[in-house]
């Protein structure tokens, strides 16, 4: 069983993305972090294979403060996969900051927002 842990601004997106991701693969064990401050520890007890994080230009969901919580993350499980999603339609400078995160190599993957949940679950899977 895959853990992944799943931290959204949006309630109703978490869910829908820990809905799809559950029903697209068995394999897959959801958890929702209730906030960022809870992310860090939510991942060091749970172990997961893969953080999935909503990137906005507000903090706490910023990306200067979610690559944080990244660093923390992969200093206590350097196996764990990072995702970013963002709206890149609503927020197109942060998308590309986003992609140039990727490209860096700070990030394992990203994703748009306006993606369909199979493709999100097959990029999870892929990871």
């Amino acid at each position: 069983m895959r853990r992944v842990v799943v931290d959204m601004q949006n309630y109703l997106f978490a869910d829908a993305v820990a809905l799809a991701l559950k029903n697209a693969d068995s394999d897959f064990d959801v958890l929702r972090s209730e906030s960022p401050e809870n992310t860090t520890d939510l991942c060091r007890l749970s172990v997961p294979y893969a953080l999935i994080m909503e990137v906005t230009e507000y903090p706490p969901w910023n990306l200067e403060e979610r690559l944080q919580i990244r660093s923390e993350v992969k200093r206590q499980n350097p196996h764990c996969k990072v995702v970013l999603i963002v709206d890149e339609n609503a927020e197109k400078k942060l998308a590309r900051r986003v992609r140039q995160a990727k490209k860096d190599g700070l990030i394992d993957s990203f994703i748009y927002g306006s993606v369909s949940t199979a493709y999100l679950s097959a990029v999870i899977d892929t990871l």
